[in-house]
Protein backbone atom coordinates (compact mmCIF):
# COMPACT_ATOMS: atom_id res chain seq x y z
CA UNK A 1 0.00 0.00 0.00
CA UNK A 2 1.13 3.29 -1.15
CA UNK A 3 1.62 6.27 1.37
CA UNK A 4 -1.23 8.21 -0.58
CA UNK A 5 -3.53 5.08 -0.44
CA UNK A 6 -3.42 4.86 3.53
CA UNK A 7 -3.65 8.36 3.55
CA UNK A 8 -6.78 8.62 1.73
CA UNK A 9 -8.30 5.29 4.23
CA UNK A 10 -7.20 7.29 7.04
CA UNK A 11 -8.96 10.21 5.59
CA UNK A 12 -11.96 8.34 4.60
CA UNK A 13 -11.99 6.46 7.77
CA UNK A 14 -12.24 9.82 9.73
CA UNK A 15 -14.38 11.78 7.52
CA UNK A 16 -17.19 8.50 7.88
CA UNK A 17 -16.96 8.71 11.66
CA UNK A 18 -17.34 11.74 11.71
CA UNK A 19 -20.39 12.37 9.99
CA UNK A 20 -22.00 9.29 12.03
CA UNK A 21 -20.96 11.49 15.29
CA UNK A 22 -22.30 14.63 13.57
CA UNK A 23 -25.76 12.84 12.86
CA UNK A 24 -26.13 11.55 16.45
CA UNK A 25 -25.20 15.14 17.76
CA UNK A 26 -28.44 16.33 15.08
CA UNK A 27 -30.43 13.84 16.05
CA UNK A 28 -30.14 14.89 19.76
CA UNK A 29 -29.96 18.18 19.23
CA UNK A 30 -32.36 18.96 17.73
CA UNK A 31 -33.03 22.98 16.35
CA UNK A 32 -31.96 25.81 18.90
CA UNK A 33 -34.34 28.64 19.62
CA UNK A 34 -33.76 31.57 18.25
CA UNK A 35 -34.61 33.85 21.72
CA UNK A 36 -31.34 33.58 23.93
CA UNK A 37 -33.60 33.52 27.17
CA UNK A 38 -35.48 30.18 25.69
CA UNK A 39 -32.32 28.18 24.50
CA UNK A 40 -30.82 29.44 28.44
CA UNK A 41 -34.63 27.81 29.90
CA UNK A 42 -34.09 24.64 27.39
CA UNK A 43 -30.40 23.92 28.34
CA UNK A 44 -31.14 24.77 31.72
CA UNK A 45 -34.00 21.81 31.63
CA UNK A 46 -31.99 19.42 29.15
CA UNK A 47 -28.40 19.62 30.61
CA UNK A 48 -27.72 16.13 30.06
CA UNK A 49 -28.90 16.02 26.64
CA UNK A 50 -27.42 19.17 25.36
CA UNK A 51 -23.75 17.60 27.05
CA UNK A 52 -24.21 14.71 25.27
CA UNK A 53 -25.13 16.51 22.21
CA UNK A 54 -21.86 18.54 22.06
CA UNK A 55 -19.31 16.28 23.10
CA UNK A 56 -20.73 14.01 19.79
CA UNK A 57 -20.26 16.94 18.10
CA UNK A 58 -16.38 18.10 19.43
CA UNK A 59 -15.21 14.27 18.46
CA UNK A 60 -16.88 14.67 14.98
CA UNK A 61 -16.22 17.77 13.81
CA UNK A 62 -12.39 17.11 15.48
CA UNK A 63 -12.30 13.94 12.89
CA UNK A 64 -13.81 16.08 9.97
CA UNK A 65 -10.71 18.84 10.45
CA UNK A 66 -8.14 15.56 11.19
CA UNK A 67 -9.83 14.49 7.35
CA UNK A 68 -9.06 17.41 5.66
CA UNK A 69 -5.62 18.44 7.18
CA UNK A 70 -4.67 14.50 6.00
CA UNK A 71 -6.27 15.49 2.46
CA UNK A 72 -4.72 18.31 1.96
CA UNK A 73 -1.43 16.98 2.61
CA UNK A 74 -1.62 13.67 0.93
CA UNK A 75 -2.41 15.74 -2.80
CA UNK A 76 -5.06 13.59 -3.71
CA UNK A 77 -7.65 13.82 -6.70
CA UNK A 78 -9.62 15.01 -4.16
CA UNK A 79 -8.14 17.86 -3.80
CA UNK A 80 -6.39 18.61 -7.41
CA UNK A 81 -7.74 22.12 -8.39
CA UNK A 82 -7.44 25.57 -6.79
CA UNK A 83 -10.67 25.44 -5.71
CA UNK A 84 -10.99 21.86 -3.75
CA UNK A 85 -7.64 22.97 -1.82
CA UNK A 86 -9.32 26.19 -0.72
CA UNK A 87 -12.72 24.31 0.03
CA UNK A 88 -11.12 21.48 1.94
CA UNK A 89 -8.80 23.90 3.79
CA UNK A 90 -11.89 25.56 4.70
CA UNK A 91 -13.69 22.26 5.75
CA UNK A 92 -10.99 21.81 8.26
CA UNK A 93 -10.88 25.02 9.55
CA UNK A 94 -14.84 25.08 9.71
CA UNK A 95 -14.66 22.03 12.15
CA UNK A 96 -11.77 23.29 14.42
CA UNK A 97 -13.50 26.88 14.92
CA UNK A 98 -16.72 24.89 15.68
CA UNK A 99 -15.37 22.05 17.46
CA UNK A 100 -14.22 24.57 20.57
CA UNK A 101 -17.88 25.76 20.22
CA UNK A 102 -18.97 22.43 20.57
CA UNK A 103 -16.52 21.79 23.98
CA UNK A 104 -17.61 25.51 25.48
CA UNK A 105 -21.13 24.55 25.08
CA UNK A 106 -21.00 20.92 26.65
CA UNK A 107 -18.90 22.50 29.93
CA UNK A 108 -19.11 26.42 30.72
CA UNK A 109 -22.59 27.03 28.54
CA UNK A 110 -24.40 24.25 30.37
CA UNK A 111 -22.52 25.01 33.70
CA UNK A 112 -23.95 28.64 33.61
CA UNK A 113 -27.18 27.94 32.37
CA UNK A 114 -27.53 25.22 35.22
CA UNK A 115 -26.52 27.61 37.75
CA UNK A 116 -29.57 30.46 36.04
CA UNK A 117 -26.24 32.66 36.20
CA UNK A 118 -27.99 35.12 32.86
CA UNK A 119 -25.42 37.40 32.39
CA UNK A 120 -22.51 34.79 32.57
CA UNK A 121 -24.73 32.57 29.91
CA UNK A 122 -24.90 36.07 27.42
CA UNK A 123 -21.26 36.06 27.50
CA UNK A 124 -20.52 32.47 27.04
CA UNK A 125 -23.53 32.31 24.54
CA UNK A 126 -21.61 35.09 22.41
CA UNK A 127 -18.09 33.25 22.04
CA UNK A 128 -19.66 30.05 20.95
CA UNK A 129 -21.96 31.36 18.55
CA UNK A 130 -19.17 33.29 17.02
CA UNK A 131 -16.98 30.32 17.14
CA UNK A 132 -20.03 28.14 15.61
CA UNK A 133 -19.69 30.30 12.74
CA UNK A 134 -17.28 28.19 11.49
CA UNK A 135 -20.39 25.44 10.42
CA UNK A 136 -21.33 28.04 7.96
CA UNK A 137 -17.80 27.97 6.43
CA UNK A 138 -17.81 24.24 6.61
CA UNK A 139 -21.47 23.59 4.80
CA UNK A 140 -19.91 26.08 1.94
CA UNK A 141 -16.90 24.05 1.99
CA UNK A 142 -18.78 20.97 1.21
CA UNK A 143 -20.92 22.52 -1.21
CA UNK A 144 -18.06 22.82 -3.08
CA UNK A 145 -16.53 19.59 -2.52
CA UNK A 146 -19.53 18.00 -3.41
CA UNK A 147 -20.01 20.02 -6.97
CA UNK A 148 -16.67 18.84 -7.88
CA UNK A 149 -17.54 15.71 -6.84
CA UNK A 150 -20.24 15.60 -9.78
CA UNK A 151 -17.83 16.66 -12.36
CA UNK A 152 -14.56 14.63 -12.04
CA UNK A 153 -14.07 11.01 -13.72
CA UNK A 154 -13.48 9.01 -10.75
CA UNK A 155 -16.50 9.15 -7.91
CA UNK A 156 -16.79 7.73 -4.46
CA UNK A 157 -20.20 8.13 -4.87
CA UNK A 158 -23.24 8.91 -7.69
CA UNK A 159 -23.57 11.94 -9.29
CA UNK A 160 -26.89 12.13 -8.44
CA UNK A 161 -25.87 11.81 -4.43
CA UNK A 162 -23.10 14.65 -4.54
CA UNK A 163 -25.69 16.99 -6.30
CA UNK A 164 -28.17 16.27 -3.43
CA UNK A 165 -25.26 16.80 -0.84
CA UNK A 166 -24.31 20.06 -2.67
CA UNK A 167 -27.86 21.28 -2.31
CA UNK A 168 -28.24 20.53 1.22
CA UNK A 169 -24.74 22.10 2.28
CA UNK A 170 -26.43 25.05 0.70
CA UNK A 171 -29.50 24.88 2.85
CA UNK A 172 -27.21 24.03 5.97
CA UNK A 173 -25.89 27.40 4.87
CA UNK A 174 -29.24 29.30 4.71
CA UNK A 175 -30.78 27.67 7.61
CA UNK A 176 -27.72 29.06 9.81
CA UNK A 177 -27.65 32.70 8.51
CA UNK A 178 -31.84 32.24 8.75
CA UNK A 179 -31.31 31.45 12.59
CA UNK A 180 -28.54 32.47 13.96
CA UNK A 181 -27.69 36.01 12.07
CA UNK A 182 -31.38 36.78 11.13
CA UNK A 183 -32.99 35.30 14.23
CA UNK A 184 -35.66 33.48 12.60
CA UNK A 185 -37.12 30.65 13.89
CA UNK A 186 -37.96 28.24 11.08
CA UNK A 187 -34.31 28.57 9.91
CA UNK A 188 -33.25 26.24 12.94
CA UNK A 189 -35.21 23.25 11.35
CA UNK A 190 -33.95 24.00 7.63
CA UNK A 191 -30.02 23.63 9.16
CA UNK A 192 -30.70 20.57 11.40
CA UNK A 193 -32.54 18.54 8.33
CA UNK A 194 -30.31 20.17 6.29
CA UNK A 195 -27.07 19.39 7.99
CA UNK A 196 -28.10 15.37 8.63
CA UNK A 197 -28.62 14.99 4.51
CA UNK A 198 -25.26 16.77 3.79
CA UNK A 199 -23.34 14.08 6.85
CA UNK A 200 -24.91 11.12 5.24
CA UNK A 201 -23.33 12.24 1.98
CA UNK A 202 -20.21 13.08 3.69
CA UNK A 203 -20.53 9.18 5.83
CA UNK A 204 -20.72 7.70 1.72
CA UNK A 205 -17.77 9.78 0.48
CA UNK A 206 -15.34 8.35 3.41
CA UNK A 207 -16.90 4.90 3.23
CA UNK A 208 -16.18 5.21 -0.79
CA UNK A 209 -13.16 6.61 -0.40
CA UNK A 210 -12.18 3.62 1.77
CA UNK A 211 -13.77 1.04 -0.44
CA UNK A 212 -12.11 2.19 -3.24
CA UNK A 213 -8.57 2.68 -2.00
CA UNK A 214 -8.70 -0.96 -0.64
CA UNK A 215 -9.94 -2.20 -4.42
CA UNK A 216 -6.95 -0.21 -5.83
CA UNK A 217 -4.58 -1.62 -2.89
CA UNK A 218 -5.95 -5.65 -3.71
CA UNK A 219 -5.02 -4.89 -7.43
CA UNK A 220 -1.44 -3.43 -7.15
CA UNK A 221 -1.00 -6.55 -4.97
CA UNK A 222 -2.34 -8.66 -6.91
CA UNK A 223 -0.95 -7.84 -10.22
CA UNK A 224 2.40 -9.30 -11.52
CA UNK A 225 5.62 -7.86 -11.14
CA UNK A 226 8.14 -6.99 -14.42
CA UNK A 227 10.77 -9.05 -14.82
Amino acid sequence: MTQKSAAVQAAGAALALGAVMLIITFVIHGAPEPRLSDMMAVIAAESLRWQLAHWFAAVGLSLFAMAGIILLGARTRLAESPFTVFAWGMFAIGALWTSSTAVAEATAVTHVAVAGDEAAFAAWWAFSEGRANGFAALALAVAVIAGEETRTAEKATPVWAAGVAAVAACGSFIGWVLNAWAGIGFGGPIWVASSILMCLWLLWLGTGLVRAETHHAANRRDAPSGA
